[in-house]
């Protein structure tokens, strides 16, 4: 019994050392074939939401491609300056020169557009070529009158016996007009294109304050308006000379469109070839003076650019 036992045994380690051994050739063989186990991993996949990218509207007078448009009126004022006469017959100088604006009296012409040109007006494009910075054509329509009633120094000459006696002691008295009448009324017209800074003060719902500054340079395009020694009136619109100036403003944007703009500037205006007769004679004038104005009016404001 022993015996059978044993010889057991020795079989059932026998058969189990088989199957091992094949079970290892058969993983061997696997292997050595290219086979290799895989083992899986829980793999956890998150997924986020995706919302599209929404671009904003800009701020109102801010940003790359808004344009605005603005009309307004002025007050100017301006320093002495020495005006030099040419012509046949004549070549001389009235010094310190004082001059003044001339506002229209307040009523229907300053929103009748059949008579804009009337009054002491301004008008803007601006169009912004980088945030903030804008380029802005600007039309001011001025107006100079030098005032009569005052006496000025005088040096030249004048071959007219007539008018060379009202030359006493090295000045004359332009309050007699026969002498002289002298104005830029229609108007004293600066074309001018400027660089203008913008910057966003305050911002509300339906409310923003924004300021700005910059520069400018034109040229002077008066329709002058000049009466010598009882020559017929000059009265033509005529390229005279050039002008340049700073400026600054405060512009209110409400209800994201309309504006209020209120404007300082000052300049410099020198203008070396003023008409002053009528025909094509080589008559001529020139000046240069400094000048100050405010302004203030009614714009609007828009985008060129489509904003979800």
């Amino acid at each position: 019994m022993k015996k059978l036992l044993v010889v057991g045994l020795m079989m059932s380690n026998f058969l189990f050392a088989q199957v091992a051994k094949n079970k290892n050739d058969t993983l061997s063989y696997k292997e050595s074939a290219g086979y290799i186990p895989l083992k899986f991993k829980e793999v956890k996949v998150e997924t986020t939401s995706y919302k599209a990218e929404k671009k904003e509207k800009p701020l109102p007078l801010s940003k790359k491609g808004q344009v605005f448009v603005f009309y307004g009126w002025n007050r100017g004022a301006f320093s002495n300056s020495d005006i030099h006469f040419t012509g046949n017959g004549y070549d001389f100088q009235l010094n310190n020169v004082q001059a003044r604006d001339k506002p229209t009296k307040f009523g229907i012409v300053y929103i009748d557009p059949s008579w804009f040109t009337v009054t002491q007006y301004n008008f803007r494009l601006g169009y912004f070529i980088k945030d903030n910075l804008a380029l802005v054509l600007g039309i001011d329509h001025m107006k100079y009158v030098m005032k009569q009633d005052q006496t000025v120094d005088f040096s030249g000459t004048i071959s007219d016996p007539k008018y060379a006696g009202m030359v006493q002691n090295g000045q004359v008295n332009l309050a007699d007009t026969q002498f002289l009448t002298f104005e830029h009324t229609d108007g004293l017209n600066y074309e001018n294109l400027g660089l203008e800074k913008y910057k966003n003060l305050i911002h509300k719902k339906n409310i923003d304050l924004v300021w700005s500054y910059g520069a400018g340079i034109g040229v002077m395009f008066p329709k002058s308006n000049i009466k010598l020694f009882g020559n017929e009136r000059s009265d033509r619109f005529h390229v005279a000379g050039m002008g340049t100036d700073v400026r600054t403003s405060l512009n209110m944007v409400f209800w994201k469109n309309w504006m209020i703009r209120a404007e300082a500037k000052a300049g410099y205006i020198n203008m070396w070839d003023i008409k002053t007769t009528l025909n094509n004679k080589p008559d001529k004038a020139r000046q240069d003076f400094v000048f100050g104005q405010v302004l203030a009016g009614i714009g609007y404001t828009f985008n060129t650019k489509k904003y979800n």
